[in-house]
């Protein structure tokens, strides 16, 4: 098991590429804490860990709220002892441009998906400091960081603080053995902030299908385990050719 014993806070695991990833946590021995706006969603996930014989709590938390994020740390230290990994996948986004969007909707996105990791990683990053064996952080990022888009403002300008951010994190942690990077997904499951499912969303990129949920949780789970042990302050960008093929027409290539 590659996370035998090992703690794990995954912020937003209460859907999609969060639970995918919680899932797959626990199977390789991690005891989780379930981070999710959403009592129902996080709890159903509970139960789903513990049905599977995984030991796993929940705990409503406002990722862009000091003191929820101190009651998070807490509950997690006080149910497992400790933190060892730690995964900031909460996010929301918009669908304006510059012209549309609200300055209260600019500043809720920001809040939550740029200022959230930085809240997140820096009282995570705390406990991990006071217990003094290191630990793993990955900060989830998007290709909506790397590029322009017609249709979102306020969340790109999160996703590419949040890949810098990383860098930062990396950087001034290192000295104690906590290790930081950042997962780049691209269209993987449901969208962000919805509850349905992939049908009827458009990809075009060099895998010809559209990333799932279980797609990301596996690169987080190399992100955070042993395997990736000299990976220090990297974006590792998992996309399905998205961005490898920017500059070429967005369909996928012929088959040679």
């Amino acid at each position: 098991m590659k996370l035998k014993d090992r703690v794990a806070i995954i912020t937003g695991s209460g859907r999609n590429i969060g639970e995918a990833a919680a899932k797959l946590f626990a199977s390789e021995g991690a005891k989780i804490c379930i981070v999710d706006m959403d009592p129902g969603r996080g709890e159903k996930v509970v139960g789903d860990l513990k049905a599977a014989g995984h030991e796993a709590i929940y705990a409503k938390c406002n990722v862009a709220d000091t003191e929820d994020v101190k009651a998070m740390v807490q509950a997690t230290v006080d149910a497992f002892g400790g933190i060892d990994i730690l995964v900031n996948n909460a996010a929301i986004t918009d669908h304006e441009t510059i012209f549309s969007i609200s300055e209260e909707e600019w500043d809720l996105v920001i809040d939550v998906t740029l200022k959230g990791p930085f809240l997140v990683g820096r009282y995570v990053a705390e406990q991990m400091v006071k217990q003094g064996r290191g630990g793993v952080i990955v900060n989830v990022a998007s290709t909506s960081g790397l590029s322009g888009r017609t249709d979102a403002i306020a969340y790109m300008a999160a996703k590419g603080g949040v890949v810098n951010l990383s860098r930062g994190m990396a950087v001034q942690l290192s000295q104690y053995n906590i290790r930081v990077n950042c997962l780049t997904p691209n269209r993987s499951g449901s969208p962000v902030g919805q509850d349905e499912g992939a049908e009827g969303r458009e990809f075009k990129n060099l895998a010809g299908r559209l990333g799932t949920a279980e797609d990301q949780a596996k690169a987080m789970l190399f992100l955070a385990s042993d395997d990736s042990g000299f990976v220090w302050g990297e974006n590792l960008i998992c996309d399905g050719g998205v961005t490898a093929a920017s500059n070429f027409p967005k369909e996928r290539l012929p088959a040679s």
